[in-house]
């Protein structure tokens, strides 16, 4: 396995005509944890918060949140999901008017990152995070017979974790593992789906059978991953369309779920959405959030296709740009205490990173990844992104509120891969998170809601499949009426023909 750069992902590793095998043995830190990763000491408080039973987080969360029975939460944090195994909740912690502080949820992700930007646990397991998604969720589900085919892990961008998950998975499975880029577009990729089962191009240019795969597959994967696989993929795609790389579905799915359980309390806390809007449409809610929203391509992942609104020209611009998709989700925008959206008669504001010796305070998030085993839910990574600039108390006319509000790390380049801007990533060290200005209980909040989020989606996605695990597409479209998100998503019968 080649070296990389970690903080990009090159083109050259996208355009591999065979899968790369990686054997057991070969996992090296360096490799799969960013260096200031590398050395760092977790925090005490961290470390322990990841240590912390569901039993205790139950307890301690529904003594703060008292309309919760914690049998109820407990049920949660102890399912087993069906579709949705592994999942990041983006939130961000912030105050309202009333001094009430909150973590909300931003979006859910299905091919989430955390492992990279996670100090280790334990001084004497290096795999850290990769061991603790992999087997605590991803073993117990795989078939463990040879002769169903050997193991592998798609990727079309995050290399670094990508192939730390095929380094670790090697490790514990004591079996080789095979590692293939998947990138939307590519004319010949070393990995095809054949009546269903996955295979992959060996370096020999024979096709390999596989019978599990760990996927990295994020942009736009309906367009070549069927719903319907003989391969166990950990997620599968219907975890995507139901909201993991779906945010107008997500949207529906949490509506559902809090509908059915609001009554025990339990919902996921976001800002206030509105789903399915038309170009045209975006002004008059852009208007309704008192002048202040974010603009949403449902699809997209990494901050690509997200507008920030707060003046004129922010709109102006947004209308104006050429869109793939013809339906939008606008949200309410979580700014400055000075600006910021309207929410239900609520005004929703950063809590920010802690001030710094030049009294700047930052918008920052807190990425939560999670993953369902057997026992249930346990938190897997955890890390923080801030702004590029500082918030500001007032808006200027040439600074764009993006540089200001937007936290993720990814920058597309022109040929296809990615790099990222790591100097603003916020990790579990005793330096940064003690700058981040949230304790155990925020900690707690997070990983509940998002948890939430995620049964939320998995009980969505079961409703969108047939008894034959195909996708109900009649009732797909009525939810999510995007003509052109309809014509990627690969026909049924793809799961009888090659990619």
């Amino acid at each position: 396995m080649s070296d990389s750069n970690l903080s990009t992902l090159t083109a050259d590793q996208l355009a591999w005509k065979t899968a790369r095998i990686v054997e057991p043995g070969s996992f090296e830190p360096a490799r799969h944890y960013y260096p200031k990763v590398l050395h760092a000491q977790i925090h005490s408080l961290a470390a322990y918060f990841f240590r912390l039973p569901n039993e205790i987080i139950a307890e301690r969360f529904c003594h703060l949140n008292p309309t919760v029975e914690p049998r109820h939460l407990l049920d949660l944090l102890s399912r087993a999901t069906r579709h949705f195994f592994w999942a990041g909740g983006d939130l961000f912690y912030t105050v309202d008017d009333a001094g009430v502080r909150r973590m909300i949820l931003l979006e859910t992700n299905s091919s989430p990152s955390g492992n990279k930007s996670t100090p280790i646990l334990r001084d004497d397991d290096e795999l850290g995070g990769y061991r603790r998604l992999l087997e605590h969720a991803f073993v117990p589900r795989m078939p463990r017979s040879k002769a169903d085919g050997d193991l592998a892990v798609l990727f079309d961008k995050n290399f670094v974790e990508a192939s730390g998950y095929a380094a670790a998975l090697a490790e514990i499975s004591g079996e080789p593992v095979y590692l293939a880029p998947l990138p939307d577009g590519a004319s010949d990729p070393p990995a095809r789906f054949v009546s269903g089962r996955l295979e992959v191009r060996d370096p020999s240019g024979a096709w390999r059978p596989i019978r599990a795969a760990l996927r990295y597959v994020t942009k736009r994967p309906w367009n070549r991953i069927p719903v319907k696989t003989r391969t166990f993929l950990f997620n599968p795609l219907v975890a995507c369309l139901a909201g993991g790389r779906n945010k107008l579905m997500a949207a529906k799915a949490y509506q559902f779920f809090t509908h059915a359980a609001g009554e025990r309390g339990l919902h996921v806390r976001c800002p206030e959405t509105i789903i399915g809007v038309a170009l045209q449409e975006v002004p008059f809610w852009v208007d309704h959030f008192g002048g202040y929203a974010v603009v949403k391509n449902p699809y997209a992942n990494a901050g690509i296709g997200v507008f920030t609104i707060t003046s004129p020209s922010d709109l102006e611009r947004f209308m104006s740009h050429e869109h793939t998709y013809e339906r939008f989700i606008v949200q309410g925008l979580v700014g400055n205490k000075e600006w910021t959206s309207s929410q239900g008669g609520r005004r929703y504001y950063h809590v920010g990173t802690v001030p710094n010796a030049r009294k700047e305070i930052f918008a920052a998030d807190l990425r939560m990844m999670v993953a369902s085993g057997p026992t249930g839910f346990r938190p897997i990574g955890l890390y923080a992104r801030r702004a590029r600039r500082p918030l500001s108390g007032r808006l200027a006319p040439n600074v764009s509120s993006w540089e200001m509000l937007g936290t993720n790390l990814s920058v597309a380049r022109a040929d296809g891969g990615w790099d990222a801007e790591v100097d603003r990533l916020m990790i579990l060290d005793r330096r940064d998170f003690n700058r981040l200005g949230i304790g155990l209980d925020d900690l707690i909040d997070a990983y509940v809601q998002t948890v939430t989020a995620t049964c939320a989606i998995d009980q969505f996605a079961n409703h969108l499949l047939t008894s034959k695990r195909t996708l109900k597409r009649r009732l797909f479209r009525t939810l999510n009426d995007d003509p052109a998100l309809a014509a990627e998503i690969l026909p049924d019968r793809s799961a009888s023909e090659s990619v």
